[in-house]
């Protein structure tokens, strides 16, 4: 259990709004001694130019995946950091970009159609106008209404033009002298900055995985049948005692004999890592899930991660509720196995028993710390709610003193968030965590 004063997330949290509060108080100061623009106008898209790039910044190292940040906060919790700074981004870009073209037209006393196209034909101007129209193409697609209509793979290899945006905008800032060789101090600082930016994403989504998957070689040693449509697979590797897995967590998962090496999927582990063999167990939704119960032992596996808050280094108290739906029972059981206690509950919420995927795995953890485990069955909307407050007080009476780990469809783990705040249980004590792709 944590003991320490300042939880682990509250450090993240502080240490990513002193990075914020230190960035912009330079910003404002660079912005302050650089001098003026050629007219008023053109200063005020000066300001807006210089705050894109620190949101851009800011924007890659919310997706770089580093560990420290991870396993702190949490990917879905970054994700939507990211997905509000993005629109931050579309607005200031689109502002600085509009005002540099009325502060042109202004100073040259032209329309500005025409300023535009002149623009267009200085490298700078045409590089920065390049990396704006792929922001707005990114901010459209984003817009969760567009975002339904495309697949996945369709709207992830667009949303990787965000890199090509990072080339563009440095060069582009490069080429403008009047902001990034205003002074040494300011060359310094952007160099620094734009080398954390690089450098995190390059470290956290491409040097990393690399090694690690190099280093421990990661192949399929088994694939069991849970259910008709649930199937848990056994991977291996070298050196697994050194990988930094904790129950709880989850990992992308590529397995390029199986698919295309571009597809992947987010699997939980479904047992607490042992140092010998790792574990997903998946429910077939997908072509992609679907297919993993043909897999043959040796097959190879690129992993990345793992991944995720959703572990036992939130913990504060000696009593924990686990709180399951479906095939997110998984991280649940994971966790329960690395429970050593035997204060422990568990609330495993199914349609119907036949639907328990893992159940005597369930009950025989449950079994041997001496827990409960309560198996809550039926269709939503049949009965009484099982995550009212009334009812999850009846269950667990002294469910305030314990810390709650919930992981299941979103409108369960909405209810069960909305029940916990109802009864009082401190915001500290409940662990949600959304296992998607970021």
């Amino acid at each position: 259990m944590r003991r320490a004063s300042i939880s682990p997330v509250v450090q993240a949290r502080l240490a990513l709004w002193a990075f914020l509060v230190l960035n912009v108080a330079i910003i404002e100061i660079l912005f302050l001694t650089s001098g003026k623009g050629k007219n008023d106008i053109l200063t005020i898209a000066k300001f807006f130019g210089l705050h894109a790039a620190l949101l851009l910044s800011c924007q890659l190292l919310l997706v770089a995946r580093l560990p420290w940040l991870d396993r702190r906060i949490g990917m879905d919790r970054l994700t939507v950091w990211h997905r509000w700074i993005g629109f931050a981004l579309f607005w200031t870009v689109l502002t600085h970009a509009t005002i540099v073209v009325l502060g042109f037209a202004t100073l040259d006393g032209v329309s500005m159609p025409k300023t535009f196209l002149a623009l267009a034909g200085v490298p700078a101007s045409l590089l920065g106008m390049l990396a704006a129209a792929i922001v707005v193409l990114i901010a459209a697609i984003s817009i969760r209404y567009v975002r339904r209509k495309l697949r996945y793979e369709v709207w992830h290899g667009l949303h990787l033009l965000l890199y090509a945006v990072l080339s563009l905008a440095f060069v582009h800032q490069l080429l403008e002298t009047t902001t990034f060789k205003s002074s040494t101090f300011a060359m310094i600082y952007w160099w620094a900055l734009w080398l954390l930016a690089f450098g995190s994403l390059v470290l956290g989504r491409i040097a990393l995985p690399i090694w690690r998957n190099a280093y421990h070689r990661f192949q399929v040693a088994a694939v069991v049948p849970e259910a008709h449509n649930v199937v848990s697979v056994h991977v291996t590797g070298r050196h697994l005692d050194k990988l930094a897995a904790r129950a709880g967590q989850f990992s992308i998962w590529r397995f390029p004999g199986h698919r295309h090496w571009w597809l992947a999927n987010p699997f939980s582990l479904s047992a607490a890592p042992n140092g010998r063999s790792l574990r997903l167990t998946a429910k077939a939704v997908g072509s992609g899930s679907a297919g993993l119960r043909h897999l043959k032992p040796g097959t190879r596996v690129f992993m990345e991660g793992p991944y995720g808050s959703f572990t036992a280094r939130h913990r504060t108290r000696h009593g924990i509720l686990l709180i399951a739906g479906g095939v997110g029972i998984t991280p649940i059981r994971a966790l329960l196995e690395e429970d050593p206690t035997g204060n422990v509950v568990v609330l495993y919420r199914v349609r119907d028993e036949s639907e328990a995927v893992l159940l005597r795995e369930i009950q025989h953890l449950v079994g041997i710390r001496r827990g409960q485990l309560h198996l809550l069955t039926g269709r939503t909307g049949q009965g009484a709610p099982p995550f009212a407050p009334e009812a999850l007080r009846h269950l667990v009476p002294d469910i305030t003193q314990r810390d709650v780990y919930v992981c299941g469809p979103p409108a369960m783990t909405a209810a069960v968030t909305d029940a916990l705040r109802k009864l009082g249980v401190p915001n500290s004590r409940v662990h949600a965590e959304k296992f998607s792709m970021a």
